[in-house]
This record gives structure tokens, C-alpha cells and sequence, in this order.
């Protein structure tokens, strides 16, 4: 049987895990898996079903109606379905990144979630880019990698982004939001951001884009034994 590998990168908000992991992933020929994405779709459903905010038991409720799932365009890139939409281009709005944060502590969801990341794990070699991938999604990853930056440089990087897709925050909101993400993250009862036992810490604060990409492919083909493409 061909050989699976799974590589778990951890992190904090803005550290750049999604666009690191999903260039890494690229270069080794791996599947993608973001599941953050995967929380923002539950997120957009506890919207849309009008669910106050911090509402476990009805959120709990709601998952047994829920479909969630996810694929892969052409171009390569993951794309979000909910009861067969996609919902790819909802989930990416400052709103649902607040309630991602807060369904994302609901052991109720983490449970429901759980069997999907490890199933694509089962099943294909992957890069998984989340919070708690090597302390609980796949603790037996065979590389296990933790992405962090200086918060304000975290809170720089999401700013830009957010001006680029025509958002209003200011350069201040935008930090206050990153400093309670992390706070709410790491100090949650459920899962809370840590770094797994034998991960590698990588701190992007002072490197760029192809830097960090290259930092993080070096302990993936060190670990594996194999050579970063490109």
C-alpha cells in the first residue's frame, strides 16, 4: 500500500498558515485540507439559521441538519459546500470570522468535524493547517509544525488583506480583533491553540512570503527525506 504522510501546521490568526501550507502543498504534491474553512462554513450556517451568538445547545441543535463538505476546483483550490452550495466566497467576510471563532470552541462541533479532517488523512498525504491539528486532529502526524509571528505583524498581514477585498476596518479594529482571537484561542476549554509535542517553531515576523514557504517546505523534506519541488 502507498505510503500516506500527514504534515499538521498550527497556529495563530494572520501567522500565514493557509497561504504557507496550501504553496507547501503544492510543492510536494500533497492535498490541501484548510479547516478553518471548514469551521467558517458551520459558522455561515449558525448565521443564517439566526442562532445568538454563544448559543451552544442551539448550535448543537442544528449540526444533525447540517451537510458539510468540501472539494477541489480545477485551479486546485478547496471550495466549501453547505447543503450542496457553495459557499466558498461567503465564508470570508469579517462576521463569520467572529462566529468561526466562537463555534470553533463548541465541543459539540469540533466532535462533529473531527471524523472529516481524519478521514482525508486516512486517505490521501495532506497538509492540514488549523489550531489544534498535531495536539488533536492528527497527533501522530508525521511532521508537526507550529507557524506563530509577532501580533502586530500578524494584524498588519489581515488588515491588507481585508483593504484588499474592500473592507472598511481600520488598521486598529483589525489588531483589536487578532489580539482577542488569540486570547479566546488559547485559553478555550475545547482544543485550545497550543504547541504540539515535538513541533517545530517556526516565527515568520521577519520573513516574507517565499521565505516562510521555503522555512516551512525545509522541515517537511528534512523530516520526509525527500526533495521540495520548484
Amino acid at each position: 500500500m502507498e505510503k500516506h504522510y500527514s504534515v499538521a501546521i498550527d497556529g495563530p490568526s494572520g501567522a500565514g498558515k493557509s497561504t504557507i501550507a496550501r504553496a507547501a502543498a503544492r510543492r510536494f504534491g500533497f492535498i490541501y485540507v484548510d479547516t478553518g474553512a471548514i469551521y467558517r462554513t458551520v459558522a455561515l450556517a449558525v448565521e443564517r439559521a439566526g442562532i445568538a451568538f454563544g448559543d451552544a445547545a442551539a448550535v448543537e441543535a442544528l449540526l444533525p441538519e447540517l451537510s458539510v463538505s468540501f472539494g477541489y476546483g480545477a485551479d486546485g483550490a478547496q471550495r466549501e459546500f453547505l447543503n450542496g452550495e457553495d459557499v466558498t466566497a461567503c465564508i470570508r467576510t469579517p462576521e463569520i470570522s467572529r462566529r468561526a471563532s466562537d463555534v470553533s470552541a463548541m465541543p459539540a462541533v469540533r466532535a462533529y468535524l473531527l471524523d472529516m479532517q481524519r478521514a482525508m488523512a486516512g486517505q490521501f498525504s495532506v497538509i492540514m493547517d488549523g489550531r489544534d491539528i498535531g495536539t488533536v486532529v492528527l497527533p501522530d502526524a508525521d511532521i508537526k509544525i507550529f507557524l506563530t509571528a509577532d501580533t502586530r505583524c500578524r494584524a498588519a498581514r489581515r488588515y491588507k488583506e481585508l483593504a484588499a477585498a474592500g473592507s472598511g476596518m481600520s488598521f486598529e479594529e483589525v489588531l483589536r480583533e487578532v489580539t482577542e482571537r488569540d486570547e479566546r484561542d488559547s485559553r478555550r476549554a475545547a482544543a485550545p491553540l497550543a504547541v504540539a509535542e515535538g513541533a517545530r517553531v517556526i516565527d515568520t515576523s521577519e520573513l516574507n512570503l517565499e521565505q516562510s514557504i521555503d522555512a516551512v517546505c525545509g522541515v517537511i523534506s528534512d523530516r520526509l527525506g525527500a526533495n521540495c519541488n520548484g
